[in-house]
């Protein structure tokens, strides 16, 4: 598999590819073009997505490089919507053994013409070879510690149910009591001690029956934790987490391997207590680093395959900019998403598909905590600066408000943050870390925005409208640059973020409509506050943001030119005001200028100077 760090320039790898596109074209004669594989939006399950004829993209070598490595308890760390789902499911087709001859036989042909069959006798003699524990823990996400046991017991259950024919077939080689057990698991019969052990007693039933140890996956290992969190039942979630893996993963002499994935490496410590033969695989390591997420050149065939390849550089400028291990990778979902907006239209534009999938939670954790110090931090890294953090990979949920470092590691291993580069200092790793693309930086400005939002309406704003009656500028300046003091900035959209603080701030006069961006006159103003009376009061502001502190009053004043230049007020005295004042009002990062620019008379071309 290539990577970006591969001689091989993008151009070219278009060009071949696209020509390939051609040459495939040409042999259809005129019966015109094939039908293009549907994209696989939230297909999760390898079988549905190769029998259903979906674009799958080949990261069944994943199986070659576990089976070099030999790790017995492997534990892979990624973002949200990386692939870990798939390719788990991947897994379980690859090696179990179903007890059924023929589906295995059809288990077999999900692989045909998929590189691990290329890899050699030694990796193709591992298929259908064991019995297979696939288990998710995404549906613990629930309220309270009770639902969320359930799910878990519910989803250990439904495990426990797809082998019940080989248990059925096998009972008389168990003891009566695991028999019993096993069935009181798989009715969601049994209580919290049967269910804390029941991955260790479904291996030992398995061998007992089959003669093989049994394969564990478990995808989202995390979920029930980050959600225990934040609903405030962490330690009880953990306890029972953690029981639940120590029998299964600790001291189970039935256990061939085990593969589990989840967003973050939750501290040994915590949850994986004594397991001394884990393998974490994070987004640090260098092994494993193309199986989770697409790589450039799958990225570029892909588009190429559609037809689209003509937007590239806004697909690498929005999805692209995660660095796993050296390996550059795109964000999977929001690749395929944005493709089947540009298979539909290839001027669709691209939009923020990953914060619809993933909780923001943890972002919303740091801006609403965050000190004047982390505050200048995260305007740094939204400015595209970097920032230089110390590597704490053993954390826990509950450490998220010890310090400031360990939350900007969650924000590292979730996908929020990536990697520039990294060195090592003083018997430590420290990265240079930077928000990966266009995309997550969205996610970064929306949440500002909304948290912004929610402490204006705490405010009472009563004084900053007194002040705008009066045509006291002097006054505004003061008040809207204590509130800029308190804010997170982002300047790479500069204009949208002023735009909504003034917007954001004036919505909550009780006494005033405010409309923003509307067309009037020769242009479009940037904010028209009204009164709902025609006899009241009415305000056209216009914002700039400065290149320079030094540049504050003059770009104030050229606000208030192009409010007369433009005619903003127009629409105002068409519709039946006659009160309009009109304001200035400049930005440079966290200070703001306010200029009265007169009350304007309409048709009569008179303006009233500021007294």
């Amino acid at each position: 598999m290539t990577s970006i760090s591969e001689p091989e320039s993008v151009d070219s790898q278009l060009s071949n590819i696209y020509n390939n596109h051609v040459r495939c074209h040409a042999a259809i004669g005129q019966g015109g073009d094939p039908v293009k594989k549907a994209l696989p939006i939230g297909i999760e399950n390898f079988e549905d997505m190769v029998k259903s004829g979906y674009y799958y993209v080949d990261k069944t070598l994943l199986i070659k490089e576990l089976l070099d490595l030999k790790g017995k308890v492997n534990l892979f760390t990624r973002p949200r919507r990386f692939g870990k789902t798939l390719n788990l499911s991947m897994l379980r087709y690859f090696f179990e053994d179903s007890g059924d001859m023929e589906k295995n036989q059809q288990n077999r042909e999900l692989f045909r013409g998929m590189r691990i069959l290329e890899a050699g006798e030694a990796y193709t003699s591992q298929m259908g070879k064991y019995p297979v524990m696939n288990l998710t823990l995404k549906s613990a996400e629930q309220e309270d510690f009770e639902d969320s046991y359930y799910a878990v017991q519910a989803e250990i259950a439904s495990e426990f149910d797809r082998h019940r024919d080989i248990i059925e077939r096998g009972k008389e080689r168990l003891t009566s009591k695991e028999y019993k057990q096993y069935l009181h698991i798989a009715d969601e019969q049994a209580d919290e001690r049967q269910v804390r052990g029941a991955l260790k007693l479904f291996s030992r039933c398995m061998y007992k029956i089959t003669g093989r140890k049994t394969v564990i996956l478990v995808d989202e290992y995390d979920v029930p934790l980050e959600n225990a969190y934040f609903r405030g039942f962490y330690e009880k979630m953990a306890d029972f987490i953690r029981s639940l893996f120590e029998s299964a993963l600790k001291t189970n002499d039935y256990l061939q391997s085990a593969v589990i994935t989840g967003c973050l490496r939750i501290s040994k410590e915590s949850i994986f207590t004594g397991l001394n033969h884990l393998n974490i695989i994070s987004i640090l390591d260098k092994k494993y680093s193309e199986h989770f997420g697409f790589v450039e050149s799958e990225v570029v065939q892909m588009m190429s395959y559609y037809g689209v390849e003509s937007r590239f550089s806004i697909m690498k400028e929005w999805y692209d900019g995660y660095l796993f291990g050296n390996t550059e990778v795109y964000n999977p979902w929001s690749v395929i998403k944005f493709l089947y907006d540009l298979y539909s239209d290839v001027n669709a534009f691209p939009h923020p598909y990953w914060v619809n999938t993933s909780s923001n939670d943890i972002i919303r954790e740091l801006i609403v905590r965050s000190d004047r110090e982390t505050k200048g931090h995260i305007e740094r890294l939204l400015s595209g600066g970097t920032l230089d953090i110390q590597v704490h990979e053993e954390v826990t949920y509950g450490d998220m408000r010890g310090n400031g470092e360990n939350l900007w590691n969650f924000l590292y291993f979730t996908g929020y943050l990536t990697k520039e580069s990294e060195y090592f200092k003083e018997k430590y790793i420290f990265l240079k870390v930077r928000v990966p693309n266009i995309e997550v930086m969205t996610i970064y400005e929306n949440t500002i925005m909304n948290w912004m939002k929610e402490i204006v309406k705490k405010e009472n704003f009563h004084e900053l409208y007194q002040a705008m009656e009066a045509g006291n500028a002097q006054r505004m300046t003061a008040i809207l640059n204590g509130q800029l003091f308190r804010t997170i900035s982002f300047y790479d959209s500069a204009e949208n973020f002023y735009h909504g603080f003034i917007a954001g701030i004036l919505s909550q006069g009780e006494n005033y409509l405010v409309k923003s961006n509307r067309e009037s006159g020769k242009g479009r103003s940037d904010i028209m506050v009204r009164s709902p009376s025609m006899r009241g009061r009415s305000f056209i502001l216009e914002v700039k943001v400065s290149d320079s502190i030094d540049d504050l009053e003059t770009d104030a004043e050229k606000a208030i030119q192009q409010i007369y230049d433009k005619k903003y007020m127009d629409e105002l005295w068409e519709e039946g005001y006659r009160k309009i004042d009109c304001y200035g009002i400049s930005f440079f990062r966290k200070d703001c200028e306010v200029r009265f620019g007169g009350k304007y008379e309409g048709l009569l071309k008179k303006i009233t100077p500021p007294s």
